[in-house]
């Protein structure tokens, strides 16, 4: 049976230069999203919401400015969870669909990974999806994933303003149909969503399409990334990026000839 936690739900990193991360320590790793606060001049931007079991908005509110805007890399579960508690809400145009008609009969009481067709070395099957409550009184059966309001329909090469920052959408297919990237080329910094990240590579979820994956890997190979902040697992730099890119385009038999850009 399931505990109720002794503290708070979410953790806080300040990474500085007003980039936060947040996470769900309580929430499995397969389905423990990293979320990403980015302080604004004029826009704080909220990159993923993480499961939804307990309110991101709440717990986050010390952080935002006057104006705060929550983007989805994609609309997977453990990426949406808190996205109808923003007033505003953006993702990618073949994304926006599943975000405003979320599917509410889906609960978590009856979530386990053995429920899940994967066949990918590094995830454990078997479990329950959060392995404490976030109160005594908290009742698993009723979470669900609520329908949330899409203010923007984001596309390729679209610009998120921050006021201070900038940062160029990229469509990075594969994952999931409209997944994206956030690229701020003045700093190297990528947030990639589940794009990539520095664990086992998802391509056999519905919707996963593993040719536009590999175009994608090809993609990034292009990039002259710095720092990668991913929707999972640590963050890290351009060597590492290489490498992950280069295991999946291997793994898939692909040839990767692309030449990374810059020093």
């Amino acid at each position: 049976m399931l505990q109720p936690i002794d503290g708070d739900w979410f953790e806080f990193r300040a990474l500085g230069d007003g980039l936060t991360l947040i996470t769900e320590p309580h929430v499995i790793p397969f389905l423990r999203c990293n979320i990403w606060h980015i302080q604004g001049r004029d826009t704080d931007l909220v990159v993923d919401t993480g499961l939804g079991v307990s309110s991101l908005y709440s717990a986050s509110r010390h952080l935002f400015g006057q104006r705060v805007a929550a983007l989805a890399t994609h609309v997977h579960l453990d990426h949406v969870g808190g996205h109808h508690e923003f007033a505003e809400c953006w993702c990618h145009r073949l994304e926006a669909p599943g975000l405003r008609g979320a599917d509410p009969s889906f609960t978590l009481a009856d979530f386990h990974l053995n429920d899940v067709r994967i066949d990918v070395p590094g995830y454990t099957t078997g479990g329950p999806a959060i392995t404490a409550l976030p109160a005594p009184d908290y009742d698993l059966s009723a979470w669900e994933i609520r329908q949330a309001t899409v203010t923007r329909e984001l596309d390729e090469g679209d610009v998120i303003d921050l006021g201070n920052r900038h940062f160029e959408v990229l469509h990075l297919p594969g994952h999931s149909p409209g997944s994206i990237g956030l690229w701020e080329a003045k700093t190297g910094t990528l947030f990639s969503g589940d794009a990539v990240y520095d664990g086992p590579l998802l391509d056999q979820l519905p919707h996963a399409d593993r040719a536009a994956y590999a175009r994608t890997m090809e993609r990034l190979l292009t990039l002259p990334v710095n720092v990668v902040h991913a929707g999972h697992d640590p963050s890290f730099g351009r060597e590492r990026l290489k490498e992950l890119v280069r295991g999946y385009l291997d793994a898939q038999g692909r040839v990767h000839g692309a030449q990374v850009s810059g020093p």
